[in-house]
């Protein structure tokens, strides 16, 4: 894959929908944490490090978004950056999930998931 030119920029309509999903993303990245956090049921040790891969990723996802919104975020290679950042961040959240998931599915961690 060829590098883009340094100069060359992207159409701020395509920036600005990948804007839009970054967001929506990361909102159901929030949303998920939050509810998961106002579980009634005590922590356990194992919950911590879902919870770490979680933060993790979210972090990621929110840096992102300010790259974004970044007046210098229509420049092709810093776009291209933030979107592979981007997708970093989304699979470190799914793999946190997951790892809660396991946990309460093989019963290891007090915060369920599944009711």
């Amino acid at each position: 894959m060829s590098e883009p030119d340094p100069e060359e920029k992207i159409d701020a309509t395509f920036r600005n929908g990948s804007l839009t999903a970054a967001g929506i993303i990361l909102g159901f990245s929030l949303n998920f944490i939050g509810r998961w956090l106002s579980n009634p049921n005590d922590w356990s040790r194992i919950d911590i490090i879902p919870m770490i891969v979680l933060t993790i990723g979210i972090a990621i996802q929110v840096k992102v978004l300010a790259d974004l919104l970044a007046r210098d975020s229509l420049i092709a290679a810093k776009y291209d950056r933030s979107r592979r950042l981007f997708l970093i961040g989304v699979v470190i959240v799914a793999i946190g999930i997951g790892i809660a998931l396991l946990n309460d599915i093989l019963g290891l961690g007090s915060m369920q998931m599944l009711g």
